[in-house]
């Protein structure tokens, strides 16, 4: 029997490689024939950069970057073995998470240092990246990347703006003139799975600025800035970026990573699939078993798991879902393309017992799971 081991991360437990291990741990008990491979993947959201290094046989390159706040950081990039794609997540250096809560406010926060991370891998040199955006601390439509690549901002006095999303209204006028020599030669592909447009109720500021410490004066502020950004950027660059879905991706980086990048919008699973050729596996595989630390509704979502099981009933190859929590009534798990779904949850334990035995839950899963599936092969 041949099994692909093709799960996420399980969110604060383990990241995918180990998740697929200890499936595999599990499997091997078993002592029977069976072949496995790992094959651990990413929706586009965190640890997506390492599972694409992984893939490409490439790298981590760590150096140091500004923060949301432009403090100096140690942060980390993927490369691939040929040196020619670079994986890059926002998250490393303009997350939500690099910031103490009282620190969380978008009107003063910058994605300057994704683009110090971009510039550096064009340096190393770079023909291709890929771009994830997920956990933005940020409200600035990409200024800050486009800064450290080079563009300027200036007001109506000609006097360049720091570039921050309280600044965004004030943008009067683009530099071009310094920008970073061989920027237009490279190729950028964002992994975005929300489909906001940069501005109006459903925009950047008004669906997401709040979390990042907005208060309501301030959304409101930071909306007008992003409606005045993209009038600007139509002028100036020829960009135009408002009315396309997941212009507001990550406080407006993907509307900036349209404009400043020429990038293509990609959905997050269906760029990694392809990626690292997952349906062309699939001929030789018997069963493939996913995962997740969650399945619920929002795994209909264009999450992993539906990802997955929808390349693999193409080729009738059965899918079994593992999950932390398994919160999904059985015509969801359908819905899903799943043969069966399981949690790893065997009692009722606290959140900090499960995420310390998420391991083991997989092992001793996995272990009967498939010796029961092997009964009926």
């Amino acid at each position: 029997m041949n099994i692909l081991i093709a799960t996420d991360s399980f969110k604060d437990a383990s990241p995918a490689l180990e998740v697929c291990t200890a499936i595999e741990r599990g499997i091997q008990r078993i002592g029977q024939n069976i072949e496995s491979r790992l094959f651990p993947l990413g929706d586009g959201g965190e640890g997506t950069t390492e599972i694409l290094t992984w893939h490409t046989k490439g790298k981590m390159v760590k150096a140091n970057f500004s923060d949301p706040l432009l403090r100096r950081i140690e942060a980390q990039y993927g490369i691939s073995s040929n040196g020619e794609i670079a994986f890059i997540e926002m998250a490393q250096t303009a997350g939500l998470q690099l910031l103490s809560e009282t620190e969380r406010n978008c009107m003063n926060t910058t994605t300057f240092g994704t683009g110090e991370m971009i510039r550096h891998a064009i340096d190393n040199g770079a023909k291709k990246i890929v771009l994830g955006i997920g956990g933005s601390a940020t409200n600035d439509a990409g200024m800050g990347m486009a800064t450290a690549l080079g563009f300027q901002f200036f007001d109506e006095s000609d006097r360049e703006l720091e570039p921050i999303g309280s600044n965004l209204s004030s943008v009067h006028r683009i530099g071009k003139t310094e920008v970073v020599t061989g920027l237009e030669d490279v190729e950028f592909y964002v992994l975005c799975d929300v489909e906001n447009p940069l501005y109006g109720e459903n925009g950047a500021a008004y669906v997401y600025a709040s979390q990042k410490g907005a208060n309501r004066d301030e959304v409101k502020i930071l909306d007008e800035g992003l409606q005045h950004f993209a009038t600007k950027l139509k002028i100036e660059l020829f960009a135009d970026v408002e009315n396309i879905k997941g212009a507001g991706a990550a406080g407006g980086l993907g509307a900036g990573a349209m404009a400043f990048l020429n990038a293509k919008l990609v959905r997050g699973i269906e760029f990694v699939l392809e990626a690292v050729g997952f349906e062309k596996l699939l001929k030789e595989i018997d069963l493939i078993i996913t995962g997740e630390g969650k399945i619920d509704s929002q795994s209909l979502e264009g999450k992993l798991v539906q990802g997955v099981a929808r390349l693999a009933n193409q080729q009738n190859v059965p899918v079994i879902a593992f999950c932390g929590i398994l919160d999904a009534e059985p015509e969801q798990i359908e819905s899903l393309g799943l043969t069966a779904a399981f949690s790893i949850l065997q009692k009722p334990i606290s959140l900090e017992e499960s995420i310390e035995k998420t391991a083991e839950g997989l092992e001793d899963l996995a272990f009967n799971v498939v010796r029961t599936v092997l009964k009926f092969h």
